[in-house]
C-alpha cells in the first residue's frame, strides 16, 4: 500500500476531511486505508464484539466511544478477533488496553489513550450511523487514510 496523507492532501485538499491529530498508533500496522464501518457505542463492548465477529470484508471499524478516558473500548482479545475476521482496523474514539500484545498484531488500530479498566459487557450500541469526532465526521462507507502524519476521510476511494 504506497500513499501518505500528506500527498492526500496536497492532490486531493478539496475532497478531504482532516481529523484533528489526537490518535495514537497502538497495531503494528500504522499505515491503512479502506471503506470505514461505524460504531456509536458509549463505555460497553459487547456489541463491539458481535460486530468483530463478523466478516469485516477489508473495512474499518470507527467506533465513536464519546472519547471516554474512564474506560478501554478495546483490548487484544477483541483486536485479534477483527484480524481474524478480515477487518483491516480499528480507530476508537476512546481508549484501548492490553497495548503491548496489541502492538504486535497486524492490524491498525488507532486511539485517543490506554486505560485498564474494562467496559461494561451490555450490547448496546447503534451499527453504520454518522458519527463525529476530531472535527470531521465519519459517514459509513466513505474512505479513511491513515499513517504517522494523521487521518484523513474522503468519500472516495482515492488510491
Amino acid at each position: 500500500m504506497t500513499f501518505a496523507t500528506a500527498d492526500l492532501f496536497d492532490h486531493h485538499a478539496d475532497q478531504l476531511q482532516v481529523c484533528s491529530p489526537v490518535f495514537r498508533d497502538f497495531g503494528k500496522e500504522t499505515r491503512f486505508c479502506g471503506p470505514i464501518r461505524t460504531l456509536k457505542v458509549f463505555e460497553s463492548f459487547g456489541i463491539t464484539k458481535s460486530i468483530l465477529a463478523t466478516d469485516g470484508e477489508g473495512h474499518i471499524l470507527v467506533i465513536d466511544g464519546g472519547g471516554s478516558l474512564r474506560c478501554a473500548m478495546l483490548g487484544d482479545k477483541l483486536a485479534q478477533l477483527a484480524m481474524d475476521h478480515n477487518w483491516k482496523a480499528i480507530l476508537v474514539n476512546g481508549c484501548v488496553r492490553d497495548s503491548t500484545a496489541i502492538s504486535k498484531l497486524s492490524i491498525g488500530v488507532k486511539a485517543l489513550a490506554t486505560n485498564p479498566t474494562r467496559p461494561s459487557p451490555k450490547r448496546e450500541g447503534q451499527l453504520n450511523v454518522p458519527v463525529r469526532f476530531a472535527g470531521v465526521t465519519f459517514h459509513p462507507g466513505h474512505f479513511l487514510y491513515a499513517d504517522a502524519d494523521g487521518v484523513v476521510l474522503s468519500e472516495h476511494d482515492l488510491v
